[in-house]
């Protein structure tokens, strides 16, 4: 009878452990169904960007490249809002929203579609633009997203509910597994107790009493062995201690140097370049009839050279200052930022036609001064390497499969053998007659990443253009 009651005893155990993790299955089940659903939404809505970004890129450019993104969204947009719809096949509203976003994409995919056709058959160009990139074709995206972001307020909505049925069922079944391992525990004593004679109870007490005996000796050895590696501990830190104060002294004595150096740099050297200035013009001014033509191109030339000199000594003072600036990070709207590089450079170099394309809602947190002088240094680089097409175009951006910040441009690009020494001090690919530079720019881009503990690379096509990608940890 005692073992019958037992069976019956741990069946029940079994059997409330069991349903409850059953109902914990089933909420996790719909927890998962809603981030399924979530995934979906915002698959319908990166397709449907692909498709207005392919489109807008075809009708500008001509280029049939950019109808690659077009043509995968068109062809997949109708099997993901089927997806959709089968996935929220148990909630009426969802269904009607997906209804109004079949409508909706498909009056803007028709568009496309027109715009495209006429620009593929040489037909009215301004047509074709206007059919896409009107007004109402903002309103139908912005339509579009408005959708997107109710089926997604919908089922994150659903999800905290699921979520908290989920987290109760699960709270659910570890207090059954408690309350029936306490039980079987339980059991398991009374079964022990009842079957346990005296006897093996006594040889069982003095047998953990000589183990008893016997740990308590490792114990204390393990302990003295402690202490004295402790010890040994505190001498090693106290060694490693003293070696740090003297490299922090060196280190200090080498940023004093350092700034020395720089103070020499920016005022000594400063002052027999100006002379070599100043008097190379005053020999131009007073005596250029005298010099004839090709006096005066050598006096051209030694001007040019000392004022390259000083762009150089600029050049090294700034990444000197970059290495030893305090890193004091904050959050950044760089959208904002890289708008008001891009105003820079197109005020300094008014003569060309440039047009800067830039990603809204971008945002890091990295040191404010530092990234605009990385930002200056690659868009005035892109600007500088594209000044010879009709217009320089460049992009800038969050790289969703490279997770970095990329600038992207239509210009010179240049041989990826040559791609390792990119970022070296005074390493350019390029010549001078080409394209002046001091070839320090992204020798300070890299050092400015770095001091962010992040990554900087760069792809090109000789002819081409460049996209640079990089990180901020």
């Amino acid at each position: 009878m005692v073992l019958l009651g037992a069976l019956l005893f741990v069946a029940l155990n079994a059997w409330m452990a069991l349903r409850s993790v059953k109902w914990l299955e089933k909420s996790q089940g719909w927890v998962d169904h809603t981030w399924q659903v979530i995934a979906q939404v915002e698959r319908l809505v990166s397709s449907a960007k692909d498709a207005e970004t392919g489109s807008r890129g075809y009708l500008l450019t001509g280029q049939e490249r950019f109808l690659g993104p077009y043509v995968a969204a068109r062809r997949e947009l109708p099997a993901e809002l089927a997806g959709f719809m089968a996935l929220t096949a148990d909630n009426a509203s969802q269904q009607v929203r997906a209804a109004r976003m079949r409508e909706v994409m498909e009056h803007r995919l028709a568009l496309l579609e027109q715009g495209n056709l006429l620009r593929s058959t040489g037909g009215n160009l301004d047509a074709a633009r206007a059919i896409t990139l009107m007004d109402t074709g903002k309103a139908e995206m912005d339509r579009l997203r408005g959708i997107a972001d109710a089926m997604e307020h919908e089922e994150r909505r659903l999800l905290v509910d699921r979520t908290r049925e989920s987290t109760t069922a699960a709270r659910r079944v570890r207090y059954t597994l408690a309350l029936a391992s306490v039980l079987d525990l339980l059991l398991i004593v009374f079964m022990f107790r009842y079957f346990v004679r005296e006897r093996d109870l006594r040889l069982t007490a003095e047998l953990t009493a000589e183990r008893l005996a016997l740990s308590r000796v490792e114990v204390e050895r393990k302990a003295a062995e402690i202490q004295e590696l402790n010890e040994g501990l505190e001498r090693r830190v106290q060694q490693r201690t003293a070696e740090l104060e003297v490299t922090n002294r060196e280190l200090e004595e080498t940023n004093r140097e350092l700034e020395a150096f720089s103070y020499s740099v920016s005022h000594d050297l400063r002052a027999p370049l100006r002379t070599i200035d100043g008097f190379s013009l005053a020999l131009e001014e007073d005596y250029g009839a005298a010099v004839g033509a090709e006096g005066k191109d050598y006096i051209d030339r030694v001007r040019a050279g000392v004022q390259r000199m000083g762009g150089l000594i600029d050049a090294l003072l700034q990444l000197s200052r970059i290495t030893r600036a305090e890193i004091e990070r904050e959050t950044i709207d760089v959208t904002a930022l890289a708008d008001s590089v891009a105003r820079q450079m197109e005020s300094q170099n008014a003569g060309q036609k440039i047009e800067f394309l830039i990603e809204k809602g971008l945002s890091a947190d990295a040191d404010a001064k530092l990234l605009r002088v990385a930002l200056e240094n690659l868009f005035g680089n892109a600007v500088k390497f594209s000044s010879k097409m009709p217009e320089s175009k460049v992009e800038f951006g969050w790289d969703r499969s490279q997770k970095a910040f990329y600038v992207r441009d239509n210009g010179a690009g240049f041989d990826m053998h040559y791609k390792d020494k990119l970022f070296n001090a005074f390493n350019r690919l390029h010549g001078d007659k080409d394209f002046k530079g001091s070839g320090i720019g992204l020798a300070t881009v890299a050092r400015v990443v770095r001091r962010h503990h992040g990554h900087i690379w760069a792809e090109s096509v000789v002819n081409a253009g460049a996209t640079f990608w990089f990180t901020l940890g």
